[in-house]
């Protein structure tokens, strides 16, 4: 898949169905010139449905769909007959999905699991036909209820990766060829910021026969929080991963501050992203000799689970893997 296929965000005008006019009918056949009222129900308005895809990761089926209309119901008629309710629409999306009113930005709701069908605009209801209203005092009621308006507006749907665990680092940590070496995913890799630029999701096999899925989330740079670099388009999708994979490459200037400016960024994002589960991977570590291993390690934030491995050279991997394991479960 292509880096313009990954799409985790866009912005559509969903409009409902409006209900049927009930039917002013009066009952008339050989015989009968005077029979009593007998107009039927509108039928109701399409609705327009989100519905959760678990094979989906992805908006980009939706991105060049700016509007979409559910079908209107039909009118009431006679004989008491009810009018076909409107077709709803139904718009699938990836687990991990959120919509949002575009002019309030307040959560409308989350699609979450697989089949899992919400309403983002609900169909008018169909009007009552006259048959409803007739009463000892007016035995012939001429008049019937209009159908009810659907409901439109402006949403925003908004994609969170649903994954176990996410790679949180700085462009070059080594994130993608973390990725590359542990799962069957293929992300660009290549020696230079920002060589990714979509999240990419791979899943690791376990020891007998399990599974988790790991997502490798687009480098943090300082002042993400605040939408510098990539900014907020992605820190977006750590706030599902159950525990966070901090990487910080071997040769870094400083370790210990390049976790603390990666904390901080994820604080002032959304405190509650410090509550997850976090380990501490040092990348690069086939560049190292036991002794140095030993003096960085003096020097590794204290507070946080931390282990050194090599993606290149395939050292440390499976005890990285059981790392995470444990934490998960």
């Amino acid at each position: 898949m292509t880096e313009g296929n990954f799409i985790d965000y866009i912005k559509i005008y969903a409009s409902s169905g409006d209900g049927g006019g009930g039917s002013t009918h009066l009952h008339r056949e050989k015989f009968i010139t005077k029979g009593g009222p007998d107009g039927g129900d509108g039928g109701r308005g399409g609705h327009v449905i989100l519905r959760g895809n678990k094979d989906m990761w992805t908006l980009h089926h939706l991105r060049f769909l700016k509007h979409t209309r559910a079908e209107k119901g039909g009118h009431g008629s006679k004989s008491r007959s009810t009018g076909k309710d409107g077709e709803d629409k139904y718009l699938e999306v990836p687990l991990g999905t959120i919509v949002r009113d575009a002019e309030t930005q307040e959560i409308l709701f989350e699609i979450t699991e697989d089949k899992q069908e919400t309403i983002m605009v609900e169909g008018g209801m169909g009007g009552l036909g006259n048959w409803n209203f007739k009463s000892s005092t007016n035995q012939t009621p001429r008049y019937a209820q209009p159908g009810m308006p659907g409901v439109d507006g402006w949403f925003q749907i908004e994609l969170k990766l649903l994954a176990d665990v996410g790679l949180v680092g700085f462009p070059n940590a080594g994130k993608s060829t973390l990725l590359a070496a542990i799962t069957a995913a293929k992300p660009k890799i290549a020696d230079y910021a920002f060589t990714t630029l979509k999240p990419n999701l791979g899943i690791v096999d376990y020891r007998n026969h399990q599974s988790f899925v790991m997502a490798d989330i687009p480098g943090i740079i300082e002042g993400a929080s605040e939408g510098k670099g990539l900014g907020h388009r992605f820190l977006r999708h750590i706030e599902r991963n159950a525990a966070l994979l901090f990487l910080i490459p071997a040769d870094a200037d400083d370790i210990k501050e390049e976790y603390k400016i990666l904390l901080n960024e994820l604080q002032q994002h959304n405190p509650e992203l410090l509550d997850k589960e976090r380990i501490l991977g040092i990348s690069k570590c086939d560049m190292l000799d036991d002794e140095l291993k030993e003096e960085i390690a003096k020097e590794l934030p204290e507070g946080i689970p931390s282990l050194f491995f090599s993606s290149v050279a395939q050292i440390g991997l499976m005890e990285l893997k059981d790392q995470l394991w444990k934490l998960l479960n």
